[in-house]
């Protein structure tokens, strides 16, 4: 791979990634919806080129930033809108992302990529649970899940008659430093830092964080040999129970400071562990995580006292 296209470059991943192209020689073509400040979000390079369009503008794009994608190889659609927090329950806007999606495979093929990354969800799995589970009220973010299934579903076979390879990575849970979202990791490591209460479900749901840095190398590596429409589960190859993770974080960040399990009820479906098996990832890309958690979370709290 010697040029990649990004979107969602400016956001959590889509920085990581676009750092740890660059750090391969890989020259990037990084999208970004219109007013984001990408530029001061990612370092500068000379193998760099920086394309602020919304997702809903991709053909629109002014013909200098058409001249800027010859010999693009892969295109990694990590741009979604509303991927974190009360976004995640809009309808409107998660159709949306699906029919962007789609949209992202035209343009792939009409830049000449001859391969598609999409970045999905651990929780595609879970909404196809709780889709067929009889008795299980789900609560409203499995409207985001889905959308990302919707989106795996149909760019899929849409990019086969397009004749450009899909490749599908689920991510299980991301998080690291320079997290703004309210995603589990970063809101309890907030609540760790004020001295708020920590409540949680029981935690006997199972679970995986994988670190941003260890993402993003995956991302690497399965554009360059991930096997064509496959898809992968990405996470950290350690998954257990919620409650395990949790205490791990306790015990790192905050010893002594209480954590009070089972004050918070779970409106969702427990994988089982086989679920999160990175097996495929593994055998095909030779990617191993390098950040174990306790680490990854000790970083990510630095980060955010740093700037509290």
């Amino acid at each position: 791979m010697n040029k990649a296209i990004v979107t969602g470059a400016g956001g959590f991943i889509g920085r990581a990634l676009t750092a740890e192209l660059l750090a391969h020689d890989i020259e990037v073509i990084a999208f970004d919806r219109t007013g984001s400040g990408i530029t001061e979000k990612l370092p500068y390079s000379d193998g760099l080129h920086i394309v602020e369009c919304d997702l809903s503008g991709l053909f629109s794009i002014n013909e200098d930033d058409w001249k800027s994608l010859a010999g693009v190889d892969v295109f990694y659609h990590l741009g979604w809108e509303g991927s974190a927090g009360d976004a995640r329950a809009d309808y409107a806007i998660q159709l949306r992302n699906t029919q962007w999606s789609l949209d992202a495979v035209s343009f792939a093929k009409e830049s000449g990529c001859t391969r598609f990354v999409g970045a999905g969800s651990i929780m595609e799995k879970e909404s196809c649970f709780v889709g067929n589970a009889q008795g299980v009220k789900p609560g409203i973010a499995y409207i985001y899940g889905t959308a990302k299934l919707a989106a795996h579903c149909m760019t899929k076979p849409f990019a086969a008659r397009l004749g450009v390879d899909h490749i599908w990575a689920m991510i299980t849970n991301a998080y690291g430093a320079g997290e703004v979202s309210p995603r589990f990791v970063n809101t309890t490591i907030r609540k760790m830092i004020v001295g708020e209460s920590l409540e949680f479900t029981s935690g006997t749901q199972n679970y995986d964080f994988v670190y941003v840095s260890d993402i993003a190398k995956a991302f690497r590596l399965l554009g360059e040999v991930g096997k064509p429409f496959c898809q992968y589960t990405l996470g950290s190859g350690r998954a257990k129970p919620l409650r395990g993770f949790i205490e791990e974080m306790g015990r790192t960040l905050v010893p002594g400071q209480p954590l009070h399990f089972g004050n918070v009820p779970y409106t969702g479906v427990n994988l089982p562990l086989e679920e999160f098996s990175i097996d495929d990832l593994v055998r095909d890309t030779g990617w191993s995580a390098e950040v174990p958690f306790a680490e990854g979370v000790k970083r990510t709290y630095d980060w955010i006292k740093g700037g509290m």
